[in-house]
């Protein structure tokens, strides 16, 4: 059995103003940092064998921290797990996307997979690229316990492939910073044993 516990990474500045970051590389607030640790220290027991991230600041630094409680083991970044790419949304709010895209931002409300943001990806693009470090990590790490940090929408449309869920149902799969979400994986066919675990947060 492999075990993947994947972890959204910590709160950034965007992620406190509400703008749509994707690809734009963002990297923690304090807030954020203070999450990294507590998170850190939630999974501390855990056996992990090796750690992986997006190559994105916010992710490799809520790894790094994640790390320090496992010896300081080296955290390997893959670009195949950033978030998706929002292209002409970056650095705006849903606000200013409403007023700019509203016909847009119906699809993506609606029918996301159907949405094709302008200079940005596709739901099936970011999945398919997920989906290949997913395959990655499960092909050369077999029986051990891998931490994954990554992104919200990264990480809810990996969840919702194992579960079967159309990726239309995305924005029922809630992924806060820095939550926990674990899957054992037997024979590459996943089970999902914890969701959105975000209770470190609020033990002082």
């Amino acid at each position: 059995m492999t075990k993947i516990i994947f972890v959204r990474h910590g709160q950034t500045l965007w992620n406190d103003l509400g703008k749509y970051q994707g690809h734009t590389d963002i990297p923690l607030s304090k807030l954020g940092i203070e999450q990294a640790y507590k998170v850190a220290k939630r999974l501390k027991n855990e056996q992990v064998n090796v750690i992986y991230a997006s190559d994105l600041k916010r992710a490799k630094h809520t790894a790094e921290i994640i790390a320090i409680e496992h010896n300081n083991i080296p955290v390997i970044t893959m670009s195949q797990f950033r978030e998706i790419n929002f292209g002409e949304w970056e650095g705006k709010t849903y606000q200013e996307i409403s007023k700019l895209y509203p016909d847009l931002l119906q699809i993506w409300l609606t029918e996301p997979e159907k949405l094709i943001i302008p200079q940005g990806e596709t739901f099936q693009e970011m999945l398919t690229r997920a989906w290949s470090g997913l395959n990655y990590i499960l092909a050369n790490h077999k029986d051990e316990t891998v931490i994954l940090v990554a992104h919200g929408v990264t990480i809810g449309a990996i969840i919702c492939t194992i579960l079967g869920i159309k990726l239309n149902n995305l924005w029922r799969i809630k992924q806060g910073n820095t939550g926990i979400s674990i899957v054992e994986f037997y024979n590459n066919k996943g089970i999902l044993t914890l969701f959105n675990d975000t209770y470190h947060l609020h033990i002082s």
